[in-house]
């Protein structure tokens, strides 16, 4: 499936880094100059040091200037890309919005060369494309290329522009949009809908709320009004208009919740609460769903408890379920995969440590979008009710940066879903250590080892071997650090648990490090070097890939093919699969992320006929919780003879989301095996979150299943032979799960 990309990664730092587009008429022809700074009007570039991006008045298409993106100081595994970006408000409307742009190369390496457009929500993106299927690379002269994507009534920007992650040269060159197939000048103007909710301001910058020596009846109250909160602003009709900032009405009703001296007085306070949203009009077309078609049902029982509620507040309360919201919603939306979309979710971004207000409303944000679009919340492990109570004391008492970010990691690790982590954020950064050596860990029979290097200098001056097991750090005990890790380092099994772990091992505040290994018996300490994390990681390797220049497609010995995922691309394919029915067996390699969106393009080579591999449950918006069954994904027949030979998949913990996806349509295929150790777990298209504090995090979107019903979330794709590697093959550098496909293509 889909997922996150580095490319859309740096890109959602235009959202707020791009200047606002000033004039009606875009500069989509390059012909404008901004006579101060010498640069083409309207154009940014990021600002990375490794791309310069210029007007060339020398190489163009027509008119007097073109847009030129160099790489000035590229090395071979940095991992930035050169972008040029155009930002133009959505101030008109249509279905389709179309990118005809002309671009020339010139000893594009390394990677492709393309264009790229997306079109923004408030807060979300809506679509996005490039043209890196295209994989356009070396030297070309001026060629169209296009774009289509989804406007829809929720545009609120386009951005739009070149790209390149290799070294060499493009220039860009007469772009045009058009909407609906009308040049853009004649798109009908969109009317943007003004929310009340967006002009409530309040507590925009802090609650004024303190949460101090909370006593366990206020708790009790706290945990009721989050269950509450989080339930009418999911269901009430008026919320879903967009009538109500929620978040103000929160911080607004708390202080009288916090203080109800008993449950009676607390639940007066919510039912007097709810019936200020105003009525609620009968719904004609709220019916409870039935049939075998519902893969989950939302949690809802504790709506009828008048113990805790009380018989208003309780009738109230299942009055607004049968007569629940039916449209559109301010506050979620569905993407095109059918995922939810959080949107108008304020990121209270002044500061890394919001108030107790905002930190209760950061908690009460989180646990309601679980309770409420997770597919998989029951397959947390627990009863995810009884985290609100748990977490609220620890929210409460958070008053560092770091406490309320760890506090906030520890919560999403709860949900035990490898997708969910919270990304980018700089208190955890620093919490954890910027500086690492240069080498790899992982866990391998059940011990730290070192596999990789992250140089091919810096690692073996270190001293440090493949085969090595690391036993302390700084005289720490790994295991003692493995301990300590668990609960800040959310993973969907244990597998990838140990992984995420040993990643961070590492990890340090101090230019050195003392590593104690265990090598051929005896221990030894070695003092290694650390640099900055940053530009020593090596994706690749970390994704399995090491090398992601290597070939996609080799021979080994004995006429078996080789497909690495990690590596291929679209356009390779149908050649690729040509040459490959000439083999006897083919591996494919899913031990990597792949690079390429290839499910379809890989598998329909190895169908005899239409087969079905995946179906999903996805979220039915006008009925929070609600997870039905939808129409199950296929792979379509071969375009000519199938492939006749053995097919064995590679996995490991490192396949994870997209990968786990492409190897269970490959699985499909007749004479499959998928061989190496369990995968990563989470499947599915993920969602964005936004808390309180500007933390990012993510969660699992779309339920995942074989055909017959069975989990791949937490379970992870099961190898039909199960191969794991040894500390004496790392040593030897062997790889013993691609030697094990290897005998049993070769074996009848």
């Amino acid at each position: 499936m889909k997922h996150f990309c580095l490319f859309l990664a740096l890109l959602l730092a235009v959202r707020t880094a791009a200047p606002a587009q000033t004039t009606p008429a875009p500069n989509l022809d390059f012909e404008r100059i901004d006579r101060q700074t010498g640069r083409l009007a309207d154009w940014w570039a990021q600002p990375n040091g490794v791309y310069e991006m210029a007007a060339d008045s020398v190489v163009r298409h027509q008119g007097q200037y073109s847009l030129r993106i160099r790489s000035a100081n590229k090395k071979p595994d940095s991992k930035e890309f050169g972008v040029a970006t155009l930002r133009i408000p959505a101030s008109f409307r249509g279905k389709i919005i179309k990118l005809t742009g002309f671009m020339k190369t010139e000893n594009i390496r390394g990677s492709y060369a393309g264009l790229w457009m997306r079109v923004d929500g408030d807060q979300e993106t809506i679509d996005f494309q490039n043209t890196s299927k295209l994989n356009v690379q070396g030297t070309t002269d001026w060629t169209p290329y296009t774009i289509d994507l989804s406007l829809g009534t929720e545009a609120r920007a386009v951005l739009l522009g070149g790209l390149t992650p290799g070294t060499g040269t493009l220039w860009l060159d007469d772009f045009v949009l058009t909407v609906d197939g009308q040049p853009l000048s004649q798109a009908p103007a969109q009317v943007i809908k003004q929310y009340k909710a967006a002009q409530d301001t309040a507590f925009r910058r802090r609650s004024g709320i303190a949460l101090d020596n909370l006593s366990p009846a206020q708790i009790e109250n706290l945990a009721v009004l989050g269950r509450v909160w989080g339930f009418v602003k999911y269901y009430h009709p008026a919320v879903a208009r967009g009538d109500y900032n929620w978040d103000a009405e929160l911080l607004r009703v708390l202080p009288r919740v916090l203080s109800s001296p008993g449950a009676p007085a607390r639940n007066a306070v919510l039912s007097a609460w709810l019936a200020g949203l105003g009525p609620v009009p009968a719904c004609t077309t709220c019916r409870e769903p039935g049939g075998d078609t519902i893969r989950l049902r939302p949690d809802l029982a504790w709506l009828t408890d008048e113990k805790t509620l009380g018989p208003a507040l309780s009738r109230q309360l299942e009055y607004l379920r049968l007569n629940r919201n039916q449209g559109p919603h301010y506050y979620v939306r569905a993407a095109q995969a059918g995922n939810p979309v959080f949107r108008h979710e304020q990121a209270y971004a002044h500061t890394a440590i919001p108030d107790a207000g905002l930190r209760l409303l950061a908690l009460y944000r989180y646990w309601n979008m679980v309770q409420y679009f997770f597919p998989y919340r029951y397959a947390i492990g627990e009863d995810w009710k009884q985290i609100l109570p748990e977490f609220i004391p620890q929210f409460a008492t958070a008053t560092t940066a770091e406490n309320y970010h760890l506090a906030a990691l520890r919560l999403i690790a709860r949900v035990h879903d490898t997708h969910a982590n919270i990304y980018g954020d700089k208190v955890l950064d620093n919490y954890f250590g910027l500086l690492r050596p240069a080498v790899q860990v992982r866990f391998v029979e059940g011990q730290a080892v070192v596999t990789a290097y992250y140089d091919a200098k810096l690692g073996p001056a270190t001293g440090l071997r493949p085969g090595d097991v690391l036993l302390k750090v700084d005289g720490n005990d790994v295991a003692d650090f493995v301990q300590a890790r668990r609960e800040l380092t959310p993973a969907s099994n244990e597998p990838t648990q140990m992984r995420n772990i040993a990643r961070e091992m590492l990890l340090s505040h101090a230019p050195h490090l003392a590593l104690t290994v265990r090598r051929e018996g005896k221990l030894r300490t070695f003092r290694v070097d650390c640099y900055p994390a940053r530009e020593l990681r090596n994706m690749a390797i970390e994704s399995g890939t090491p090398d992601p220049q290597a070939p996609a497609w080799r021979l080994l010995p004995d006429n078996i093919g080789l497909l690495t995922i990690g590596t291929l691309r679209k356009s390779q394919v149908p050649d690729i699969m040509q040459a490959a029915q000439r083999t006897k067996g083919l591996i494919i390699d899913l031990r990597n992320y792949p690079a390429d969106f290839v499910i379809f393009d890989v598998a329909q080579y190895l169908m005899p006929q239409k087969t079905v591999f995946v179906k999903f449950s996805g979220p039915r918006l006008t009925y929070p919780g609600l997870f039905p069954i939808v129409t199950p994904e296929l792979v379509s027949a071969s375009p000519g003879t199938p492939y006749a030979g053995k097919v064995v998949i590679l996995v490991n913990e490192l396949t994870q989301s997209s990968a786990e996806y492409h190897a269970m349509a490959f699985r499909a295929a007749p004479r499959a095996v998928v061989v190496g150790s369990t995968t990563a777990g989470a499947d599915g298209n993920v969602s964005s979150i936004t808390l309180p504090g500007n933390i990012s995090t993510t969660i699992t979107g779309l339920g995942v299943y074989y055909p017959d019903g069975r989990e791949t979330q937490r379970v992870g794709i099961v190898p039909d032979v199960v191969v794991t590697p040894t500390i004496e093959g790392i040593r030897a550098g062997r790889d013993e799960v691609l030697e094990r496909a290897v005998q049993l293509i070769e074996t009848r």
